[in-house]
């Protein structure tokens, strides 16, 4: 059975850092593509970093320079390096997982998904 869950999350002042880390199990990791998305109140869901088993990397262009999702294949876990936060960047944040080995870009892309983490950034 494929479980992610996620940690990391907290509160931080603006332009602090964070790292989230995704702990995966049930799976061979290095075949899957994952990604991390956030979803802040009354806003959809949206992608905000993916890693294909490649390792290739993609980031929406308002976290680009900011952020960094890496994978540890052998340890099963995904990060997101989050540094010059800003209080837009407050969300529950997810990750996610397809067994494909190129990440698609939407929700619906990923069949598996973490409970998600708390990040608030005060002003």
């Amino acid at each position: 059975q494929v479980r992610l869950v996620e940690s990391g999350g907290g509160s931080v002042q603006t332009g602090g850092s964070r790292r989230l880390s995704c702990a995966t199990t049930g799976y061979t990791s290095s075949d899957y593509c994952m990604g991390w998305f956030r979803q802040a109140p009354g806003k959809p869901r949206e992608g905000v970093a993916y890693i294909d088993s490649n390792g290739g990397t993609t980031y929406t262009y308002s976290v680009k320079g900011r952020f960094t999702i890496s994978r540890d294949n052998a340890m099963n876990v995904l990060y997101l390096q989050m540094n010059s936060l800003k209080p837009d960047d407050t969300a529950l944040y997810y990750c996610a997982a397809d067994h494909v080995p190129l990440c698609g870009d939407s929700e619906a892309d990923f069949a598996y998904w973490g409970q998600g983490t708390q990040v608030t950034v005060s002003p």
